[in-house]
């Protein structure tokens, strides 16, 4: 028998990056409220970046383990225009998840500021400083998470919509299990 759930490593990183991906949203959102050129900006600002990096890096560690690693299958229940729907939207969201962090990276490297790793190891920028490469990636970032953010909404109300209305067992195979329930 095909096992219907995702490995434990996999459900710990699906769960630590949307933990993560939403503080980072709502960091994103905060920055906007400081004023720039106020100090506290620019320490804020590299907290963010910061914690992007890892969270990037996080992605990625995510999306090598989902390729060396195939998905369950969905049960024979879900219809083939929702399993393709699914396949669809998971390809998005992964690609969304690269193109943030590596778009926000790329734009701190074409600013004279670099990034200031947690505000202790000074990484300077390897690009020039110029405005227009800057403001394309740091638009294709800021984008790139509002697509994110949409499409985050639409998993989680797909995963809703499989335990309350389908209820069957899309939603628990990325929840992890006691033990003794995982021996059954």
């Amino acid at each position: 028998m095909v096992d219907q759930r995702y490995t434990r490593t996999a459900i710990f990183l699906h769960w630590l990056i949307a933990a993560l991906l939403i503080g980072q949203f709502s960091f994103g959102w905060y920055l906007d409220e400081i004023p720039r050129g106020v100090p506290e900006r620019s320490y804020f600002v590299n907290l963010h970046k910061s914690t992007g990096i890892v969270i990037g890096l996080l992605i990625f560690i995510r999306l090598f383990w989902r390729l060396a690693h195939t998905p369950p299958p969905l049960p024979l229940t879900v219809p083939s225009w929702e399993r393709r729907l699914a396949t669809a939207g998971h390809r998005l969201l992964y690609a969304l998840m690269v193109i943030m962090p590596v778009s926000g990276y790329i734009a701190s490297n074409f600013s004279k500021y670099g990034i200031k790793f947690f505000n202790v190891v000074s990484f300077p920028p390897w690009g020039i400083d110029d405005k227009a490469i800057y403001a394309f990636f740091n638009g294709t970032h800021k984008l790139a998470s509002w697509l994110l953010l949409v499409m985050v909404i639409l998993h989680v109300l797909a995963a809703l919509k499989h335990l309350f209305i389908d209820r069957d067992q899309v939603f628990s195979r990325m929840l992890l299990r006691r033990r003794a329930a995982q021996r059954q």
